[in-house]
């Protein structure tokens, strides 16, 4: 009688991932998410301020991290140790590369498809940065955030803080929120600094 040996399929390479974020229903989902992926393992979860004894514990590939006071803040507080890349999840508004900048691999926005968060973390597993057009963040135009950047040229061609809620379809407060933000970053005093700034930059026509 001849002995037969079972073969033995292996399982796919796995990316080992530790979820971090203080928002337990949100945390949740996203182990939900990860955990239907069959490439993907989720290690361990629990809140921002577990993030590094998480990591040390479980040494995951990659460190999934919630930010709800900046992700650049986040990105900052965190150390991994070396062979562990950092995806921040944060609000929309923020500038991908002043994320990048500060430490992090990868940044999704809280409002982008599941699918780019599986994309983040596959991109920064393989030693790239996501997103990859994330920009400079020593461009002056780079520390801004999409919806910053809007404000900026709007108001650089005239238009008064309730013409740009109007098309932004946002609060007038917003928009004057933005503005300071963008006259900080900038290190500008007021908006005719920002015209010659958006001209300077090739980010409206001088004949605007």
């Amino acid at each position: 009688m001849h002995s037969s040996q079972a073969t033995v399929t292996p399982w796919p390479a796995q990316i080992r991932v530790v979820v971090a974020d203080d928002r337990t229903l949100f945390r949740e989902a996203l182990v939900c998410l990860l955990s239907s992926k069959g490439t993907l393992q989720v290690m361990a979860t629990g809140p921002t301020a577990d993030a590094a004894s998480l990591v040390a514990t479980h040494q995951p590939d990659v460190l999934v991290l919630g930010a709800t006071d900046g992700a650049v803040a986040a990105a900052r507080a965190v150390a991994p140790p070396p062979g562990v890349k950092v995806v921040v999840i944060g609000d929309r508004d923020e500038a991908p590369a002043r994320v990048l900048a500060a430490g992090a691999s990868g940044f999704v926005a809280c409002g982008a498809a599941p699918d780019d968060l599986i994309a983040a973390i596959t991109a920064v597993h393989a030693g790239e940065r996501f997103p990859a057009d994330a920009g400079d963040a020593d461009d002056p135009v780079g520390i801004l955030s999409p919806r910053e950047l809007e404000t900026l040229k709007f108001l650089a061609v005239g238009d008064t803080n309730r013409e740009i809620a109007l098309r932004l379809g946002i609060s007038v407060k917003t928009v004057d929120t933005h503005r300071g933000h963008v006259l900080k970053k900038l290190r500008l005093r007021n908006n005719s600094d920002l015209t010659r700034f958006a001209i300077q930059h090739g980010l409206i026509d001088r004949g605007a």
